[in-house]
């Protein structure tokens, strides 16, 4: 497996399917599909994957049946509890983005509690993305960016796209290389919408409490078989195209 992505964004898209082929209430789709987010962080940690950010819950979930969403929160809260001391003890770093004052306190003691006991972990960076949306990420540099400008610690003309990137969520890792979405759905859905703009998008079929290490590796071979051109042709990528 040469030519690793370095971070890893993945939509985790199919429980609800996945249940109703099964004759299953949806929550039933959400709770395999655990299983298959706690197997793609042991592998992306055993393949030496850098980061992996994974899309949890999004802004707009909220518009869902409000059972369905106090369930969702009730599993955030147990598996939570359940996984921190493992991925703890496997060296991986925990890290969550998104509006959190929308949860609990309960919830965001633990995030915090979780954030804090990984902090210096020095293995996969595990980012999860909860009452996050794309748009509000951008939303949120800019009034931070406005701010700064406001009290004088930015100029206006320092405004550049480095320096909105320094603003936005995850920007201390590097953008996604290779972004994932399960379910057969072709679309971003307001995820790291700042962050995707050079990523190498992968759709597959596969409901995500299938989505397994195998899946995860032909994604990762689609994914080495691209070249990445950055605006330049390919002939300069690969070093052939002589000086005019």
């Amino acid at each position: 497996m040469n030519n690793l992505p370095r971070h890893i964004a993945i939509v985790m898209d199919g429980n609800g399917r996945w249940a109703r082929k099964r004759f299953l209430p949806r929550f039933a789709g959400h709770k395999s599909g655990l299983n298959a987010t706690r197997d793609i962080v042991q592998a992306c940690s055993d393949l030496g994957i850098k980061a992996l950010t994974l899309f949890a819950f999004s802004s707009e979930n909220w518009k869902r049946p409000k059972l369905e969403v106090r369930l969702l929160l009730d599993l955030f809260v147990s598996s939570l509890q359940k996984e921190m001391t493992r991925l703890h003890e496997n060296n991986v770093r925990i890290r969550f983005i998104g509006d959190l004052s929308a949860f609990s306190s309960k919830l965001q003691d633990l995030i915090a509690e979780s954030e804090q006991q990984t902090a210096a972990n020095t293995g996969l960076e595990l980012s999860i993305a909860v009452n996050y949306g794309g748009r509000w990420d951008i939303v949120n540099a800019i009034q931070d960016i406005s701010a700064a400008v406001l009290a004088g610690t930015i100029e206006h003309e320092q405004i550049d796209s480095e320096l909105v990137s320094n603003y936005m969520s995850l920007s201390d890792l590097p953008e996604p290389d290779l972004f994932i979405r399960t379910g057969g759905e072709q679309r971003i859905s307001n995820f790291l919408l700042w962050q995707l703009a050079y990523t190498e998008l992968y759709f597959t079929d596969v409901l995500w409490p299938d989505f397994n290490k195998h899946d995860l590796q032909t994604a990762i071979e689609a994914f080495g078989r691209r070249q990445r051109r950055y605006g330049k042709t390919g002939e300069q990528v690969e070093g052939k195209e002589q000086n005019a």
